[in-house]
């Protein structure tokens, strides 16, 4: 093929009066030329037709190849630390196990008052009153609220909240109030005191 005469043929083409049926007597580079297009449209139509649906999914694969490393790396990082969060679970369910003994019971709230009155005479104050108020339920425990007066001197009233703080029940004190008794050197101590038990989820097995 002299490629000089194609050229020059191409030049000379009348584009306009071209027509599809004779092709065969075109000049040789535009067949060629056509021939060229007509497989690059017919490739980039296969690669829209095939090969887009598995590039997408291609990279939806990669995303969720990325996911599941840094899933992995943490999971491997949690395996690494779980000797010491066994550890730290035994010591935390202990601990549980001895604030929950430090919980009464319904029945033993009239017993923790008599510990708390009997301190409060220890200390020789008087008791004006110790009334119990309704009780609060919260999700995991049970408030067993109840107000406390008694009246005495400084370092009494002072020796009796450390005797009750230090009682093997857990008692919480609120609301402190202290004023002198009128006519006498004496105070007058009233609070709210809590105490507190357990109440597993649903209010099962309720103490």
């Amino acid at each position: 093929m002299n490629l000089r005469a194609e050229i020059r043929r191409l030049r000379e083409l009348d584009w306009r009066g071209l027509d599809l049926k004779e092709s065969g007597a075109w000049p040789l580079l535009l067949q060629w030329i056509c021939c060229l297009l007509v497989l690059g449209l017919t490739f980039a139509a296969a690669h829209w037709y095939l090969a887009g649906p598995k590039a997408d999914e291609l990279q939806r694969a990669q995303g969720e190849e990325a996911r599941l490393l840094v899933d992995y790396r943490n999971r491997a990082a949690q395996a690494a630390r779980l000797p010491d969060m066994l550890e730290q679970m035994v010591v935390l369910e202990s601990r549980m196990a001895e604030l929950m003994a430090m919980l009464p019971s319904g029945a033993e709230i009239p017993s923790l008052i008599d510990s708390i009155s009997e301190s409060a005479l220890n200390h020789h104050l008087t008791i004006d009153f110790i009334r119990l108020r309704s009780t609060v339920e919260r999700d995991f425990y049970i408030e067993r609220p109840f107000d406390l007066q008694v009246e005495g001197e400084y370092h009494h009233i002072a020796g009796f909240l450390a005797s009750v703080a230090a009682l093997p029940r857990i008692v919480t004190l609120h609301d402190f109030i202290l004023a002198p008794v009128e006519g006498s050197d004496r105070l007058r101590l009233s609070m709210l005191a809590r105490t507190y038990s357990y109440r597993p989820q649903g209010g099962e097995g309720m103490r």
